[in-house]
């Protein structure tokens, strides 16, 4: 069995502020938020090999990163596409053409600025889709979430057991993937969210698992404060128990 991971690291960090550098490369510790999140599915046991779709400009940039980690599973670095669609399609393909026609290759696609993803949970997604098929990663609903109408009122009130936070990874098998992909640039389908968004359009079913809450996406300054929070957090954690 294969588990590979395609990383989206490819936007530019409108919702960042100020800062000149996209979201994915701010440092926290001397490293950029992209290396993070690697390093989860890096040093997975069931990882077998990541592709990074990067923005073309810092693709250097990240090759000179992954070169000081010295990772064991194969990573790639590929450039992104004028949409999010297209540049996991780029990753996406870039698997499916290295082991053509694998029907027991999974895939895990992940945002690269959801550096607080943990083990457990992508270990949950991969055993989810040998049992069920494609996955979603999800968090419980903590506050309550409300229909609106067209006027600015609220029409209805669902209840929190009844919905949940889309979050990543999302996991597939990789053939049935990228047949979605194809299918949607037959179509002329370019606008995805994501890559669950494509597979419902093409009829599958979504399952999901839980992962834990703090697995947010950085990409306004409140969320890197929070990230850095965590981490900082965490490392205290660690001081105080001994375990380093």
């Amino acid at each position: 069995m294969r588990v590979e991971v395609v990383i989206f690291a490819g936007g530019v960090g409108r919702r960042m502020g100020g800062s000149r550098r996209p979201k994915q490369f701010l440092e926290l510790g001397g490293r950029p938020i992209i290396d993070y999140t690697i390093e989860h599915f890096a040093t997975h046991p069931l990882v077998t090999g990541v592709v990074v779709v990067c923005l073309e400009s810092w693709i250097g940039y990240l090759q000179d990163v992954l070169g000081r980690r010295h990772y064991a599973v194969p990573i790639t670095v590929v450039a992104g596409g004028a949409t999010g669609q297209e540049s996991i399609f780029n990753g996406v393909k870039t698997l499916h053409d290295a082991h053509p026609g694998d029907p027991d290759a999974i895939v895990l696609v992940h945002d690269g600025v959801r550096p607080l993803i943990n083990e457990q949970t992508i270990t949950a997604c991969v055993r989810s889709v040998q049992e069920r098929g494609c996955t979603a990663t999800v968090a419980p609903a903590i506050e309550t979430i409300v229909l609106t109408d067209g006027e600015g009122a609220v029409s209805k009130v669902i209840p929190r057991a009844e919905v949940g936070l889309a979050r990543a990874p999302q996991a597939f098998w990789l053939e049935e993937l990228y047949a979605a992909h194809m299918q949607s640039q037959v179509d002329g389908l370019d606008e995805f969210i994501d890559s669950v968004s494509l597979m419902t359009h093409y009829g599958h079913t979504i399952y999901t698992v839980e992962g834990p809450a703090e697995n947010i996406k950085v990409t306004t300054p409140m969320d890197y404060y929070a990230f850095k929070g965590y981490m900082e957090a965490r490392d205290q954690r660690m001081l105080w128990s001994g375990d380093e």
